[in-house]
């Protein structure tokens, strides 16, 4: 058979390298297009807590901005349950296109792998860390009819009483928090899980449970309203929103200091220039009226940081979260 008609069938290593360059070529065009063009369709935050939750009100509030910066919708999509493991899983496994973006706390990203022997995402390997969001405090809560004015008059029934009272717990960071007042009180109180802290309000509210530490923007309004009474704020400085509410540390619990933080991931995968934009404009979000207006109406500050950083930031956080469990004596689920 003639060369030249072996040739036309059968390709030579000269015709597959020329073919995998231009395959490379075409993605690396692909890629770049899509970066340049992006975001060219709406853009799903996925939030693993309910609506109205901290996390809820942030998303929102950056979704509004990204709108307002690039015409294209942004839809929250509330998984709550599982402390975020339904909505992180869903976000490690669409497509990483940055059309799905999981906006999150360290509930997900570095207190779960201490919590649960199982879980059904990796916080490393499954994302693409883009930037912090912001952080806060959380706040000690009883219903405002509740006897105890102080939490010395709180920690004095609880001991009366051991195991009677409970706390509920709609994210890692209210049960770590609660967990961790548990531990260094050196008292008894019962834990009751949630979905979410707004749901956990509701039974508190209600008479089911007896207190909650949880996150401010959930808690404030419904202090200011007084359906609430705070009776301490879980970082070492007291909140400005509530400047006459001790914190757990004045109130007596010496050495108590536990906050929380926002982020945002994609999922693994997602191209960097893709990354870079989306971190772009939700760094922007953070400075809009609409993110400013919740940081100050939960007393909680904007925090961005670059997609290293954020990655740096987390394992480090993860060891700091896993001490704090391991002393609070929370075992795996």
């Amino acid at each position: 058979m003639p060369e030249t008609s072996r040739s036309s069938t059968f390709p030579t290593r000269r015709h597959l390298l020329a073919a995998v360059a231009l395959f490379a070529g075409a993605v690396g065009f692909t890629t770049g297009a899509s970066a340049q063009s992006y975001p060219a369709k709406p853009i799903t935050f996925v939030v693993p807590f309910a609506a109205g939750s901290a996390t809820d009100q942030l998303a929102r509030a950056l979704g509004l901005s990204i709108t307002e910066q690039t015409k294209q919708a942004v839809v929250v999509d509330n998984k709550g349950g599982a402390s975020g493991m339904i909505a992180a899983q869903q976000v490690a496994r669409a497509a990483a296109d940055g059309y799905t973006v999981l906006i999150t706390t360290n509930t997900t990203h570095a207190a779960n792998e201490h919590l649960y022997r199982k879980l059904s995402y990796d916080p490393v390997k499954d994302f693409a860390p883009v930037t912090g969001l912001g952080k806060g405090g959380q706040v000690l809560v009883v219903r405002a009819d509740a006897p105890y004015k102080t939490v010395g008059d709180l920690l004095a029934k609880v001991r009366q009483t051991p195991g009677k009272l409970s706390f509920g717990s709609g994210s890692s960071s209210s049960r770590v928090a609660g967990e961790m007042f548990k531990q260094m009180s050196h008292t008894d109180i019962l834990h009751v899980p949630y979905k979410s802290n707004p749901n956990a309000i509701t039974d508190l509210l209600g008479g089911q449970i007896d207190m909650m530490i949880t996150d401010t923007s959930t808690g404030v309004p419904q202090i200011k309203a007084g359906k609430l009474r705070a009776l301490g704020i879980s970082t070492a400085q007291r909140n400005p929103l509530l400047p006459e509410v001790p914190t757990i540390d004045e109130a007596g619990v010496k050495g108590y200091d536990m906050g929380y933080w926002f982020a945002a991931y994609a999922p693994a995968g997602t191209p960097p220039a893709v990354v870079a934009k989306l971190r772009e404009l939700l760094v922007a979000g953070t400075q809009s009226a609409a993110a400013k207006s919740f940081f100050d109406a939960s007393g909680s500050v904007a925090w961005t940081t670059t997609p290293e950083g954020l990655g740096q930031f987390q394992a480090s956080e993860t060891e700091k979260w896993g001490r704090v469990i391991k002393a609070a004596g929370i075992e795996a689920e």
